[in-house]
């Protein structure tokens, strides 16, 4: 078999959950070298939230986008620069400023249902010369024909592709695989999928996702990314060399780069504990796992009630603050029992 279908890294992006949004310039210029090297067509900058994510809502970061993204182009000799923004946290003038700072792709990611807020940011991508990516996040929470409805307008946007994105690392193989076949059967622009590996299923709905024709797959190196993590980056090309899926990229420095510019940064990366499975079960947003771990201690309560209650209330990206209303429920109803007993 071979594979027409590009590899999207996101571990400088969606990595930054797994880190607090901590990355510093010397980091992101280790990791792209390595990355560029290896052959890796696109690799994504940003903070974990997108564009104008360094806040206090979402987590404030180390070092300035900006900055990280000057570093990111200017080291970069092949790969093109992928910037992520969420309508509503980032701007418009967030955008201009990337694409000034050389950032060539641009994914405009909106909830699985909320594909209309993008129509201007996508334009305005275009406008910018930028290639646009629409990026439907929490895409296991509404049926597959849902889903094409929402792509179809990311499309007649202008978008260049259209992305499934299991955020919370809750989509089967199945699920991966209708989602994508039902995507490619009826848009005309391309098909991506971003997986995450809650119930470890990452790797293998990639490969389902290929086999159904996908054009775009995303990847982690070591996985470094929201909640238990993502496709890792690594373990899928070597995969797909081992299953005939041409990659163009050179499992041997993918492995070298994993092991010597990005495992330091969290060593402990790639492990499945009770939380982050806790995550895909319930089919919670990834990157609400640190601030639920936060808001347990903070509270006293343990951090799977305060997930399977923000999974019971199908919270989505953008509601980080029921987090805490959650915890403090859970307070309450913790001193209740105990007043009553």
């Amino acid at each position: 078999m071979s594979a027409s279908f590009r590899l999207t890294d996101s571990t400088l992006r969606d990595g930054s959950h797994a880190i607090a949004h901590q990355f510093t310039t010397e980091q992101v210029r280790r990791v792209v070298a390595g990355l560029d090297a290896a052959g890796i067509p696109v690799i994504e900058v940003a903070h974990g939230d997108g564009l104008g994510g360094s806040s206090f809502n979402y987590g404030f970061s180390h070092t300035n986008e900006t900055g990280l993204l000057q570093v990111a182009v200017e080291t970069a000799r092949y790969a093109k620069i992928a910037v992520l923004m969420l309508p509503g946290i980032g701007v418009k003038d967030d955008l201009r400023q990337a694409a000034d700072l050389g950032a060539r792709v641009a994914r405009i990611a909106t909830h699985c249902t909320e594909a209309d807020i993008s129509e201007q940011h996508i334009a305005l991508a275009k406008d910018l010369g930028m290639e646009a990516v629409g990026f439907l996040m929490m895409s296991h929470m509404i049926e597959p024909e849902e889903l094409l409805e929402q792509a179809r307008l990311m499309e007649s946007y202008g978008a260049d592709a259209v992305y499934t994105v299991d955020s919370a690392g809750a989509m089967t193989i199945d699920g991966a695989r209708r989602r994508v076949a039902l995507l490619k059967a009826n848009l005309s622009c391309q098909v991506g999928i971003h997986a995450h590996n809650n119930l470890s299923l990452a790797v293998a709905n990639s490969l389902a996702a290929l086999e159904e024709g996908v054009d775009q797959i995303d990847g982690c190196t070591t996985g470094l990314g929201a909640g238990a993590g993502n496709c890792p980056t690594e373990i899928l090309v070597a995969a797909c060399e081992r299953s005939g899926w041409e990659t163009g990229i050179d499992p041997i420095a993918m492995i070298e780069v994993a092991d010597t510019a990005v495992r330091p940064i969290r060593p402990e990366q790639g492990v499945i504990d009770g939380d982050g499975l806790l995550l895909g079960y319930a089919g919670v947003y990834g990157s609400f796992l640190l601030h639920s771990k936060r808001a347990a201690e903070r509270y006293g309560v343990p951090t799977r009630d305060i997930l399977l209650e923000l999974g019971e209330r199908r919270v989505v990206g953008g509601q980080e603050d029921m987090i805490i209303d959650v915890a403090m429920e859970l307070q309450r109803r913790a001193a209740s029992k105990m007043v009553g007993s």
